[in-house]
């Protein structure tokens, strides 16, 4: 299987190469070649600057340099024209190349778009990462599917990948956890009890209780909140297993975070960190001399009047303020376990860690990348792909969502409402940049007017024609590819092979959204006008173009397969 973007690439700089040692160019160290898309179609199918990008090295007009580049261009199977315009070179497919290529889609099946660039690497990813207090809230769905697209696309790409989920099952939410369960419980025995404030107030935790009386009755009404706290979480964990197993987010592994503090690993850190300088106990932080002196609400919480322990964060990156890595209380800020765990992590031998954030971690992120650094791990294999919040809106209305009051959407009510597949595209469809506002009047539609519908309704098509096919008994084994001369079919058999490139660009950028956007602005708006205009069963098509054209299909079936289930969403072969 060939990336034409990639190969073309390769040739280009070899063609360079051949033009410098010919003497036609000056010799120079070649750049990174770039390697387009038009977006007009007399432009070519792919297109280079290259000759711009060298002009400047070679001292020579863009013209000249593009002429060089293609006198020495190899000789390829794929190529039926090199043509310079304006700087550019402009690349043209081989008609009998690309009517090939659904051959080589065909054969090869469910494999198509399997790369091994990264054969021996191993990828992890961590995402939802919520604390087992509820369940899963559409706040942390969209996390999670970003990074289960990503796991997807990585394997895609040869990488072996491992999906995390880190935890804490200690401290003030956990406990408020416990208190909460107790008091449901003995209001469902019918026994006075006091809400904790600020306690969770979910409906799920007297299904807890209730499930809690079935299997113990009122046996623990003298039990302490530790005792509700460990049933509470084993049940939550099952429910979050449960919920993301719907929309296809399953994890290899489940990292406590207190594991950190059992094997000591936090306080290593802190001292590693001490050796190097970087540690001391102060009540207010070394800063620039410019700067406001009087401490931010963190630093007043951190340090509660006393002299707490800072990390001269100033030294690590652009910052103008240290931060506090323990408290006064002698609690840990989030920075120190979390530099811990990566550190953990990196230990595991992993060549690329992904974790993936909301933006009001973006801070925090850069901090404990600078911490790894510092201590002498490669900081650069942790990518931390941040996104912004999600918002359910329903008839122009905002669904508010926060756990500990009960008011909030849970994944299993979204894919009740909406289904497991509209879950997954709808978040991911934006740039995780962007605001994500979750329409669910358009995730209920089933009409071309809701991208998920209008996906998948082209593999249901492909499925379709194939069935029908069969009912008459037309058979596509012995199409003739070479009948596919179309413009139409043409375009539709480029869109097919743009599917390993998209892979890698989103691999390359990690940016699940650009599948998603490709898979419904490129595939299926290039996929559904050919259908309807192509057709391979009419009386007045001859059976030989039938059998080729239902060979196309087979193949447009497969990408579509392909695609959908690096999305993570299912292909329906009717609806």
């Amino acid at each position: 299987m060939i990336r034409i973007s990639q190969a073309l690439k390769i040739e280009t700089s070899k063609a360079i190469e051949t033009a410098q040692s010919a003497g036609d160019l000056p010799a120079f160290e070649i750049p990174e070649i770039s390697i387009n898309r038009p977006k007009q179609a007399d432009h070519g199918d792919y297109a280079t600057p290259a000759a711009m990008q060298l002009a400047r090295l070679a001292r020579m007009k863009p013209d000249t340099i593009a002429e060089m580049i293609i006198n020495h261009f190899p000789d390829t199977d794929y190529l039926r024209a090199i043509e310079r315009t304006s700087g550019f070179i402009n690349f043209r497919l081989a008609d009998h190349w690309l009517q090939q290529q659904v051959e080589e889609i065909l054969a090869a099946g469910s494999d198509f778009a399997k790369m091994d660039d990264y054969a021996g690497k191993r990828l992890q990813v961590e995402c939802v990462s919520a604390n087992p207090t509820g369940p899963i809230t559409v706040g942390r769905v969209r996390g999670g599917v970003m990074g289960d697209t990503l796991a997807r696309l990585h394997r895609a790409m040869g990488y072996d990948v491992e999906m995390e989920y880190y935890f804490n099952n200690a401290g003030k939410q956990m406990r408020l956890l416990g208190e909460s369960l107790k008091a449901r419980y003995l209001e469902r025995l019918g026994q006075e009890s006091d809400f904790p404030e600020d306690g969770y107030q979910g409906d799920y935790l007297y299904d807890i209780a209730d499930q809690l009386i079935e299997e113990q009755g009122n046996s623990l009404a003298d039990a302490d909140w530790e005792t509700f706290k460990d049933y509470a979480e084993a049940s939550i964990f099952v429910m979050i297993k449960a919920s993301l197993k719907r929309i296809g987010i399953e994890f290899d592994v489940f990292f406590n975070e207190n594991s950190l503090y059992d094997d000591g690993s936090v306080w290593e850190t802190l001292d590693a960190l001490r050796e190097k300088g970087l540690i001391y106990e102060a009540l207010h932080p070394e800063q620039d001399e410019d700067l406001d002196e009087r401490p931010d609400q963190e630093e007043l919480d951190a340090t509660q009047g006393e002299p707490a322990t800072w990390i001269r964060m100033r030294q690590l990156r652009d910052v103008k303020k240290d931060c506090v890595v323990v408290k006064s209380t002698g609690e840990p800020t989030y920075r120190l376990p979390d530099t811990a765990y990566h550190i953990n992590k990196l230990d595991r031998g992993f060549d690329l860690l992904i974790n993936i954030l909301g933006t009001d971690h973006i801070e925090e992120a850069k901090d404990v990348a600078a911490m790894v650094g510092a201590l002498g791990y490669d900081s650069s294999k942790i990518k931390v792909p941040l996104h912004q919040f999600v918002t359910i809106t329903e008839g122009g209305k905002t669904v508010r969502m926060s756990t500990r009051k009960g008011e909030f959407v849970t994944l299993d009510e979204l894919v009740n409402d909406v289904g497991p597949n509209a879950v997954r595209y709808f978040m991911l469809a934006r740039s995780p940049e962007s605001h994500m506002d979750f329409d669910l009047e358009l995730a209920r539609k089933q009409s071309n007017e809701n991208p998920v519908y209008y996906i998948q309704n082209a593999h249901v098509r492909c499925a379709s024609i194939e069935r029908v096919a069969a009912e008459r008994g037309v058979f596509a084994d012995d199409g003739d590819v070479s009948l596919l001369a179309d413009p139409r079919e043409l375009a539709l058999i480029r869109k097919l092979l743009e599917l390993p490139e998209i892979i890698d660009l989103a691999v390359d950028e990690l940016a699940p959204h650009k599948i998603a956007f490709w898979a419904h602005e490129e595939l299926a708006r290039t996929f559904h006008p050919i259908y309807e205009e192509i057709r391979a069963l009419y009386s007045d098509v001859p059976e030989d173009l039938a059998k080729a054209r239902l060979k196309l299909y087979a193949a447009a079936r497969i990408v579509i397969r392909r695609t959908l289930e690096l999305m993570g969403m299912s292909a329906p072969d009717q609806m």
